[in-house]
């Protein structure tokens, strides 16, 4: 029996949706069709992880409650904190106790659909990717019964959508989300000014213990925006959805190109070993001041290579 439930799983996740844009911007119906993943994510409450990031992720739509359900065997990811020592010592394995799960959590997401977003070298741009993360943040505070809010960021202006449980609402946030995407193109220059009011907004929504999703790359983020990132953390739990490509973590394969920014052009070379190794290096230290940032301030950091499908990202869950 357990073998047939894990190739039904194999099956249905190889059948989930498929890439129907055109990687430049997410289509409404990309962002629509979030759903089917939801619902996976959903009926497989065992996805096996790396790290500790499953659990931190899937944690925010599961509440601790106060009623017991049931005493089974540990498992990697559960809290330590709900072992139950005497049956544990009985057993002689380490056994937790499994808690009725609380309902009606607020979820906040504040999505970065600015210029930094706009790169990929591979199969979509950043910006496309965390508008899809974003929907499927929806989908499944929708099926969990939370009430799920947004801010969507363009680097110029923010549109606020407070949080709700409500079908027809999260498809009014998806569809504005599909129209910033595809009109963020066109967009000028971001607003470091216009960002820190953006995450201010965030801030002065927030009701209560939230769990909050800030999805954006956080490559030219700086410390300017330190203090209001603490401050959303002390608020409710604080994710930080690191989106980064293939040309983020390693250096383009060997030979010479052009890169072009704001009118200046540079022509580098990336055949040599010291090369490689500086630049890997570079986007090591960026993503280790991050890690260090969120140990810090108690905020969970999660990393997601957007030249990978979100469904092969679902150990994230």
């Amino acid at each position: 029996m357990g073998k047939l439930k894990k190739i039904t799983a194999k099956l249905f996740k190889n059948n989930l949706v498929q890439n129907t844009g055109n990687g430049l911007y997410a289509t409404l119906e990309e962002l629509m069709n979030m759903r089917k993943i939801a619902g996976y994510v959903q009926t497989n409450r065992k996805i096996k992880s790396y790290a500790m990031q499953a659990g931190d992720i899937k944690s925010a739509f599961k509440g601790r409650g106060v009623e017991m359900e049931e005493i089974r065997e540990y498992a990697f990811g559960d809290d330590v904190r709900d072992i139950d020592w005497r049956v544990s010592a009985r057993k002689e394995k380490p056994y937790t106790k499994i808690y009725l799960e609380e309902r009606d959590h607020e979820i906040y997401v504040w999505l970065d659909l600015s210029e930094i977003m706009l790169f990929g070298s591979n199969v979509e741009l950043k910006s496309v990717t965390a508008a899809k993360l974003a929907a499927l943040l929806g989908w499944v505070a929708l099926n969990n019964k939370d009430r799920f809010g947004c801010i969507i960021f363009d680097g110029q202006k923010s549109w606020l959508f407070k949080p709700k449980n409500d079908r027809s609402y999260l498809a009014a946030i998806l569809k504005k989300i599909a129209e910033v995407s595809k009109a963020a193109l066109q967009n000028k220059k971001s607003s470091d000014d216009e960002k820190l009011l953006s995450l201010k907004l965030l801030e002065a929504n927030i009701k209560g213990k939230a769990n909050v999703f800030l999805i954006s790359s956080f490559m030219a983020w700086g410390t300017r925006y330190d203090a209001d990132i603490a401050a959303l953390a002390k608020k409710g739990r604080s994710f930080l959805i690191n989106i980064f490509d293939d040309l983020e973590e390693k250096a383009p394969v060997s030979g010479q190109y052009m890169a072009e920014y704001e009118g200046k052009k540079l022509v580098f070379d990336s055949s040599s070993k010291a090369y490689k190794k500086e630049y890997a290096a570079y986007f090591a230290n960026l993503r280790k001041q991050r890690e260090d940032f969120c140990s810090r301030f108690g905020c969970k950091l999660v990393n997601l290579n957007a030249d990978e499908s979100l469904v092969g990202n679902l150990k994230i869950f």
